[in-house]
């Protein structure tokens, strides 16, 4: 471990760390045979379209089975809600303006320091599938077939190995068809294996399975006590997104009012023209307006969402099943989580990027049947940050100095904790660019939120979420968190100053991305 850091940060002494140690080892937690690790992640996957989250709107049985077998986080969060930035901070340890990718437009130094390269040089097998996103190269694995980009729904190309071809079918069953094959023909069973199955699913534009494209039809969605919010008392950051269902959900491209996809076979299209053909005639017959045309809207959105997230259930199960017929499951670590979280029409909006709660929690389940207790949870604040340092401590390996984050093998081993962090730190860089999120840090403690708005603009909120959870009321204007404010405040800079986020890097950063502009 990196003790040195480690200690200091949780305030311990080095007594009670070498209690906790011999504590762990009396109990037979550390053994020599180090866990596989199956790392399992979507893409906009929110927390509250899992049933294990207490999702009123569908239910995922199958990843249920991950929670139920292991640890469900409660309040794991993402330091950048944006793609590629946080699968540059899962794979490094590191906050944005240290791993290089702040943004959907940089490309990621394939050079650096990442956990799955200190996994393969201590004895691990390593594997990526599915979507990489990070414009360079993967590295650090001994066998990878991605997604170029943002990958296809229906008959995806894939790079294996630098070359490109054609798979026919659809997406989230043929990543796990490849992650299967992996696991059963391509690795040394000599060796323990990392694998990361990174799914497209469910990403904008939500194109479900053919077998799933009339799941909902039936469905009558509850919507979102937000869904109408009118952004009274927040900055115009809130006002001038480009991200609402009214405005800017497209009613072609993501609604599936046009013609099917043209990489779509022919056979495949007469399905999407027969599911999609009535919805499509009803909604021009019907043509509802004003707030009935957004009802409309949201709930289109959640048929196409949810029936996307069914196809990656099933196929989670599809792992899960494996690994217990192939006697892997008792030493195989499964991790269940996405790259940030998602609006499901809450305060009226799809994507994410905002620090709003919806899109800065992400789900985090964890299984290890002999070191991580069945059906636990767990309240601290944990990010993506803690993913890196994390899976290296499991596998007894050196967590290097320059990750940032914090193992949870003490929480997901239920060992106690003194001392943990009281605040987790956020960064959004981008911006202007699409949906129009302006530029914006900030911190979330258990009961507060804090949120500075910049770039074009000047502003700060505040919410309190004990007694506001939908963060509807901004009170940095009410003399009665004056206090609460000041304190806030001062914890946002200490965490800057400990992450080296400086506003003199800030401004650096303003400076370049005018260049290319």
């Amino acid at each position: 471990m990196r003790r040195r850091d480690f200690i200091e940060f949780l305030g311990l002494g080095m007594a009670s760390f070498a209690a906790a140690r011999c504590s762990r080892q009396s109990q037979n937690i550390i053994t020599d045979q180090k866990p596989n690790i199956l790392f399992i992640m979507t893409d906009d996957h929110a927390s509250h379209a899992l049933s294990c989250y207490g999702s009123q709107i569908n239910k995922t049985p199958h990843i249920d089975r991950i929670a139920s077998g292991g640890i469900r986080f409660n309040n794991c969060f993402c330091t950048n809600s944006i793609c590629a930035p946080s699968r540059a901070t899962i794979l490094t340890g590191k906050y944005s303006h240290l791993n290089g990718v702040r943004d959907n437009r940089l490309e990621f130094d394939s050079a650096q320091m990442t956990f799955p390269k200190l996994l393969r040089e201590s004895g691990f097998q390593t594997a990526m599938i599915g979507k990489w996103h990070l414009k360079s190269a993967p590295s650090g694995f001994d066998y990878w077939n991605v997604l170029p980009g943002q990958g296809h729904y229906y008959n995806p190309d894939l790079i294996e190995m630098g070359q490109k071809k054609r798979a026919s079918g659809y997406v989230t069953d043929i990543l796990t068809d490849i992650a299967l094959d992996y696991l059963e023909n391509k690795r040394n069973k000599d060796q323990p294996f990392l694998l990361m199955l990174h799914h497209k699913a469910p990403h904008r534009n939500w194109q479900p399975a053919l077998r799933h494209l009339n799941k909902y039809d039936q469905t009558k969605f509850p919507e979102p006590e937000t869904l109408f919010d009118e952004y009274a008392s927040r900055s115009r950051a809130a006002q001038q997104q480009e991200m609402t269902l009214k405005d800017h959900m497209h009613l072609q491209y993501d609604l599936k009012m046009g013609p099917p996809p043209e990489r779509m076979t022919e056979q495949q299209k007469a399905a999407w023209e027969k599911a999609y053909g009535p919805k499509r005639d009803a909604f021009q017959k019907n043509n509802p307006q004003g707030k009935e045309r957004v009802r409309w809207k949201y709930q289109r959105y959640m048929q196409d969402y949810l029936g996307c997230i069914s196809s990656v259930d099933e196929n989670v199960g599809r792992v899960l099943d494996f690994l217990d017929q192939k006697g892997l499951a008792d030493n195989t670590l499964v991790v269940y989580t996405s790259d940030q979280g998602f609006y499901l029409g809450d305060h009226g909006w799809f994507d994410k990027r905002f620090m709003y709660e919806e899109s800065l929690r992400m789900p985090l389940l964890m299984m290890l049947p002999g070191q991580i207790q069945a059906n636990t949870t767990d309240d601290h604040l944990v990010t993506n940050l803690d993913f890196a340092p994390t899976f290296l401590e499991l596998s007894d390996v050196i967590i290097p100095e320059e990750m940032q984050g914090i193992s949870l093998a003490s929480l997901i081993k239920s060992e106690p904790v003194h001392k943990w962090r009281d605040a987790i730190y956020y960064h959004y860089y981008e911006y202007p660019a699409v949906h129009m999120v302006k530029r914006h840090y900030g911190i979330r403690t258990q009961r507060y939120k804090l949120i500075h708005f910049y770039y074009d603009i000047d502003a700060w909120e505040l919410y309190d979420l004990k007694k506001d959870p939908h963060e509807l009321h901004n009170v940095i204007q009410d003399p009665s968190y004056s206090d609460i404010l000041v304190e806030l405040k001062s914890k946002l800079n200490s965490l800057q100053n400990r992450y080296k986020d400086s506003q003199e890097l800030a401004q650096k950063f303003l400076k370049l991305d005018l260049k290319k502009q």
